[in-house]
């Protein structure tokens, strides 16, 4: 079963970019618009991985991935920071977030820096379910 991704992106024409690389790579896209539409989709969809936009209308990213990280049920999944502007990755590094990648992001460094974390997830969650 692919890896699910949860895109946080209220933008329509980046989401739909971020979507088609991410698909192509073979992984399952869900989609939100608002930060705390993300929290909601965090907690039924159980991603294995969040892609985040930092400026979003009402709770921006910043704010959302303090919510997800302060949730036992949310907290282990990890937060990528997508952004146009390199000024937020020090604050969406202080919030929890795994990686921060500036807009556009070649496909060929989302491919790597998704097999990377979604690697190290998978194995996490292997250990966690009692495997070796």
């Amino acid at each position: 079963m692919p890896a699910k991704i949860l895109i946080v992106e209220d933008h329509t024409d980046s989401r739909e970019i971020l979507r088609i690389q991410i698909e192509y790579l073979g992984y399952k896209v869900i989609e939100a618009l608002r930060g705390e539409e993300a929290l909601e989709k965090a907690l039924v969809e159980d991603p294995d991985l969040i892609i985040m936009d930092i400026m979003l209308p009402g709770m921006n990213g910043i704010e959302a991935t303090i919510a997800l990280k302060q949730n036992p049920k949310t907290s282990r999944i990890p937060v990528i920071g997508h952004s146009a502007w390199k000024q937020n990755k020090d604050k969406a590094m202080a919030a929890g977030m795994v990686e921060f990648l500036l807009k556009p992001t070649p496909p060929r460094v989302f491919g790597e820096v998704l097999k990377r974390i979604l690697g190290s997830s998978a194995e996490r969650k292997y250990r966690e379910a009692g495997g070796n």
